[in-house]
């Protein structure tokens, strides 16, 4: 097991030295054909920087039991997920992480998901690391290390959703029966009993937490104490810088490929259209049980494939900009103030609410729960003094209220920002 564990962390090494420079607080990216890849190459990155024998290895579980039941990946094969047992105070306590990676808006996308990690398991890491907040260290993870801490694979293309499939090009979007099955199965390990339990997710899996938040607590035992976390799950419906609605077009094309609309929140599509229900601004305020949104606010992955997409820059005007903050002109960095103001006014009425929490950073980052330098770490990011991990301890534990935003760009200093090369 060594030896693999070995293997696997040489070759993210290499990656690292292959395509990356980093500069102080900042951090940078190689040639990677997407931002979803981008994102995830740093994440191998920094958790290359530790040896193997300082990582925790868990490895890929298949659901054996979601065949039957139809719950598959895009291209038919089984679901799968990866748990690392509890021990001592945490035995009964379970944390499960709803892994991100973007969506398939298109047939076409959909069918080259299939030959990628993100719609098969075949492609799938047979192990991962767990850092950050599923860490095992007490001095990485200080409130959840000794839980049972799971990573479900994300492998439908619409954050757990969809339930139809296309028979013509083989396709299967059946999202909300994996999210089922694997509930069922970790019930099945013990999840039953569990006297505590958090619903996490980063970008696609944040929305994923959202969208399945009440449903985590109606599987449980009303004697168990539930919350959910969103990690850059916020995505906005904002115009983009060509006047557009990007990410609106591709939402769209998300609900409409995989018939997403009965799957969607009744209380929402009573009022809204369908798309407008994918956006967590229209159902967070809805939520019943108790929910954490930590969030850049100025969130990496919205800026490049939301806000400035190639398809609204046809000029390149934004290229630099978008992808080191420093590059761009006072116009530029006001088009992004206003995208923050936008976020801050959209989570008020969440934030009304005693029972939920926030923390949303002035930084160009994206993903601040799974990786060890911004979840917890002596110069992790920081707003009012504390860092996220505390935050969503101390709001976890009801320590004290967490209602933490940032003020604008540039006044952090403690930002881990991610400039893409």
């Amino acid at each position: 097991m060594m030896n693999s564990v070995f293997r696997i962390a040489a070759v993210v090494f290499c990656l690292w030295l292959c395509s990356v420079v980093s500069s102080g607080s900042s951090h940078g990216f190689g040639n990677v054909t997407d931002t979803d890849d981008k994102i995830s190459l740093l994440e191998s990155q920094l958790t290359a920087a530790k040896s193997p024998s300082q990582l925790l290895m868990v490895p890929l579980t298949l659901i054996q039991a979601a065949g039957p039941k139809g719950a598959v990946c895009l291209d038919g094969t089984l679901p799968g997920y990866h748990l690392h047992r509890g021990s001592g105070s945490g035995a009964n306590r379970w944390l499960i992480q709803l892994e991100g990676g973007g969506w398939c808006n298109t047939r076409r996308s959909c069918i080259f998901r299939k030959t990628t990690r993100r719609g098969s398991s075949k492609y799938m890491e047979k192990v991962l690391a767990f850092t950050g907040i599923l860490s095992n260290k007490a001095n990485e993870n200080p409130d959840f290390f000794n839980w049972n801490r799971v990573k479900l694979r994300y492998c439908d293309g619409a954050s757990f959703t969809g339930d139809s499939q296309d028979e013509s090009s083989q396709l299967f979007y059946r999202g909300q029966r994996i999210w089922q099955v694997a509930m069922e199965e970790l019930l099945s390990k013990g999840m039953h009993k569990a006297d505590q339990a958090l619903l996490s997710g980063c970008s696609a899996g944040g929305l994923a937490s959202i969208l399945h938040c009440d449903q985590f607590k109606e599987l449980l035992p009303g004697t168990t104490k539930v919350k959910c976390l969103s990690d850059a799950g916020m995505f906005m419906d904002a115009v983009d810088v060509s006047g557009g609605h990007s990410l609106r077009k591709m939402y769209q094309g998300v609900v409409t490929v995989q018939n997403l609309q009965k799957e969607l929140s009744t209380t929402c599509t009573k009022h809204l259209d369908p798309t407008s229900c994918f956006f967590p601004q229209n159902l967070v305020s809805d939520i019943k049980t108790p929910m954490f949104l930590l969030n850049a606010a100025y969130d990496s992955w919205q800026v490049q494939e939301s806000l400035a997409p190639p398809s609204a820059d046809l000029s390149g005007s934004w290229k630099a900009c978008k992808s080191d903050h420093s590059h761009c002109n006072s116009s530029q960095i006001q088009f992004f103030q206003d995208f923050r103001t936008q976020m801050v006014d959209a989570v008020k009425s969440f934030a009304t609410s005693t029972h939920n929490g926030l923390f949303i950073n002035s930084c160009f980052a994206h993903c601040q729960s799974e990786r060890q330098d911004t979840w917890y770490a002596p110069d992790s990011p920081t707003v009012h003094g504390k860092t996220v991990a505390k935050s969503v301890g101390d709001w976890y534990f009801d320590r004290t209220t967490v209602k933490a935003i940032d003020c604008p760009y540039p006044c952090d200093k403690t930002c881990h920002n991610l400039i893409f090369k």
